[in-house]
């Protein structure tokens, strides 16, 4: 008579081996890259709980912890680390699978995350000639935040703002910037104009995000480290940054090439002040997706556009 294995975990046989729930495997990557339940509950419209429950189905599955659990962040551990690893390269193909069986043989698509105002100061003007030479590409523009942990997952490239990029992405410096205080031209008229960089801590400060550092910067180059402004306010798209500076709701803190591209009368820059910026515009994507056509095709372009300026 056959004998039963009463072993309750998974099979070693591969024919019967058993595979957690998907959606465990999604809600661990997910918050994996991102860092946080809040945050990959977000991106995969989700309560908190209900992705917390499926994490702990996925650590019941395999009998050990993936996370060290710290205050409102996540962690992986050495097990999550080394399966994170294990896997993304499964999941990226099964990804590039379902995009292969749902577009069509003559169009090729590119999932580009891209920040809002180099999308429409530097991409969009462009656009119709990377048409005009690849009428087969076609681009999903993802304008969301946390674009580089959701490369693999949803993005197959991206244009992000930073200081640096992992070491274990592609990535590619698109720029190099000088950090421009950013005001309302009123500023420099009425009783009381903005004459000198000790006068900012009478105003508030515009940043973005994604550029935090950028007034310590320019506030250490003027002479005045460690200067605090009457507020500072952050914002997460460079257009209402600006829009707010023009508006006299404060001296935005931002690129040569943000104020230059938006050529807007109400805006001037102040103080004559040159300020390397810590922050450039990158070109990443991973290495595999490199390999893959619509990236490649998108990558040279966006390079020899840039290098003819």
């Amino acid at each position: 008579m056959m004998q039963r294995n009463s072993h309750s975990g998974p099979s070693s046989d591969p024919a019967m081996r058993r595979l957690p729930p998907l959606t465990a495997i999604e809600a661990f990557v997910a918050v994996a890259r991102l860092g946080s339940i809040k945050a990959a509950a977000q991106e995969l419209a989700l309560s908190p709980p209900a992705l917390s429950r499926r994490i702990q189905t996925l650590e019941r599955f395999i009998s050990r912890p993936l996370f060290d659990r710290r205050h409102q962040a996540m962690v992986p551990n050495g097990d999550g680390e080394r399966l994170l690893a294990a896997i993304a390269p499964a999941l990226d193909g099964m990804s590039d699978a379902i995009e292969g069986m749902t577009s069509g043989n003559d169009v090729l698509r590119l999932r580009l995350g891209v920040l809002p105002l180099y999308a429409s100061q530097r991409l969009f003007p462009r656009l119709g000639e990377l048409r005009a030479a690849h009428p087969e590409l076609h681009l999903d523009i993802d304008t969301g935040g946390n674009a580089l942990a959701r490369l693999g997952e949803g993005l197959d490239a991206v244009i992000v703002v930073a200081r640096d990029i992992d070491p274990m992405l592609y990535s590619e410096r698109l720029d190099r910037n000088m950090v421009y205080p950013i005001g309302a031209r009123a500023l420099l008229d009425g009783q009381h104009p903005l004459r000198s960089p000790e006068q900012m801590r009478e105003h508030s400060v515009l940043l973005h995000r994604d550029m935090p550092d950028t007034f310590a910067a320019w506030s250490q180059a003027a002479g005045y480290p460690g200067m605090e402004p009457v507020a500072i306010d952050y914002f997460d798209t460079g257009v209402l940054i600006l829009e707010a500076a023009a508006q006299g709701l404060g001296v935005a803190f931002m690129h040569e090439n943000h104020f230059q591209d938006a050529n807007d009368p109400r805006l001037v820059r102040l103080f004559d002040i040159d300020v390397t910026s810590p922050y450039s515009y990158w070109f990443a994507c991973r290495p595999r997706a490199l390999q893959t056509k619509p990236v490649k095709i998108f990558r040279d372009w966006l390079i020899r556009t840039l290098r003819e300026g």
